[in-house]
């Protein structure tokens, strides 16, 4: 539990007593790979801080194809934000990519923290306006980079993670098919020989 209160701490300053009050409202669980956390369709009723493992979230269309959102891995947070807010039915899948140790925290805790822990509020603000912020930039990345450039930022963002993940999931986030992504790196390392 200390990574979650780091990352608390990276934002905000809270007391020993505070501290106590949200690892009394969080709970840890350990989830083996491939367990499916939220499905379209279910409301979320939780975020979910990685403490070790990786989640990802993604949608399935129409053909059955995923389409991988985000990936969550040590010291991060994810969840379905538009229906974790609402409180209504959500889009998103999120799924276990390797066995996880995780912090739920449901929304009614959340709202309990807001209200016993303030600074908390701010926290959560800071942490939405960053997925904001991140969520923007990615949509601009999509409609002005190449697929190549994409998968640089990708590598960059998740260096930690580029040899943990299968080929299929990074193509999907970076927006090509499975075939082209195989293309790609192989022009890629091409170039660098």
């Amino acid at each position: 539990m200390n990574l979650l209160l780091e990352n608390i701490a990276k934002h905000v300053s809270l007391t020993k007593e505070e501290q106590e009050r949200v690892l009394s409202l969080v709970t840890l669980e350990h989830f083996k790979s491939k367990k499916i956390l939220l499905q379209e369709g279910d409301i979320c009723t939780h975020s979910f801080f990685v403490i070790k493992g990786i989640l990802r979230s993604y949608t399935i269309d129409e053909n059955g194809v995923e389409h991988v959102v985000s990936f969550a891995c040590p010291g991060w947070w994810i969840a379905d934000m538009y229906s974790y807010l609402s409180q209504r039915p959500g889009q998103l899948y999120i799924e276990v990519n390797e066995d996880a140790d995780v912090v739920l925290l449901s929304k009614e805790n959340q709202e309990k923290l807001y209200k016993e822990v303030p600074k908390l509020e701010r926290f959560f603000r800071i942490l939405i306006e960053n997925s904001l912020v991140a969520n923007q930039q990615r949509l601009i990345d999509n409609m002005s980079f190449t697929a190549e450039a994409r998968y640089d930022k990708f590598t960059k963002k998740y260096k930690d993670l580029i040899h943990c993940l299968p080929q299929k999931q990074i193509a999907s986030y970076i927006g090509v098919t499975p075939e082209f992504f195989s293309k790609m790196k192989a022009r890629l390392l091409k170039k660098q020989s």
